[in-house]
């Protein structure tokens, strides 16, 4: 299991002309599982390298779509909405299935 870090973007005010101020949180989430899910190179006038993850974190951690991640030192976004895993015969809670996405290039 390794640590990973979550970056929440969270409104942090408004300026003065009423516009909503972000500010970014970091969170270390222990206990966590990443494997490789897909990476894909585009190639049609420029370079561009796709790289997928795929993190189980620990049942009852809280991910926004809006989120990024940070595994190994590498930022990833939150690819889509993240997945509850909690089994409907038993309530056993496998934890919390987020697809994230890199792209370089």
């Amino acid at each position: 299991m390794t640590s990973v870090t979550l970056l929440s973007r969270v409104r942090s005010g408004t300026d003065t002309y009423g516009n909503d101020v972000w500010t970014t949180t970091e969170t270390v989430v222990d206990g966590c599982i990443v494997w490789p899910r897909t990476s894909s190179e585009l190639v049609q006038g420029q370079d561009m390298v796709i790289v997928g993850l795929t993190l189980l974190a620990p049942a009852g951690t809280t991910i926004q779509p809006t989120d990024q991640v940070k595994v190994a030192g590498v930022t990833y976004e939150v690819d889509g909405q993240p997945g509850d895993w909690t089994s409907p015969f038993t309530s056993w809670d496998a934890g919390v299935q987020v697809a994230l996405t890199r792209v370089t290039g």
